[in-house]
């Protein structure tokens, strides 16, 4: 899993039909990638969250079908030892 903090949207209205109805943002992460990562868990710009990659990020979706190869899991709250 990867941290990192969500900055932006992102908005495609031409994409792949299993795509439909997910919300994508832009991730920053603590290495100072970009990535696009669907959201599960209803995060925001200003989050901190965790991100999955690859088959798990398919998995979190419940479609193991759907083309994508990041999502975001989970909102942290904190970080000890930060």
């Amino acid at each position: 899993m990867i941290i990192g903090n969500v900055v932006g949207n992102l908005w495609a209205t031409r994409k792949e039909e299993s795509l439909n109805g997910l919300k994508f943002l832009i991730v920053e992460t603590i290495e100072k990638k970009t990535i696009v990562a669907c959201d599960f868990v209803g995060a925001g710009i200003g989050d901190k969250v965790l991100i999955t990659l690859g088959s798990s990020a398919r998995k979190a979706s419940e479609n193991m079908n759907i083309p994508i190869d990041a999502g975001i899991i989970g909102i942290i709250d904190g970080i000890e030892g930060e």
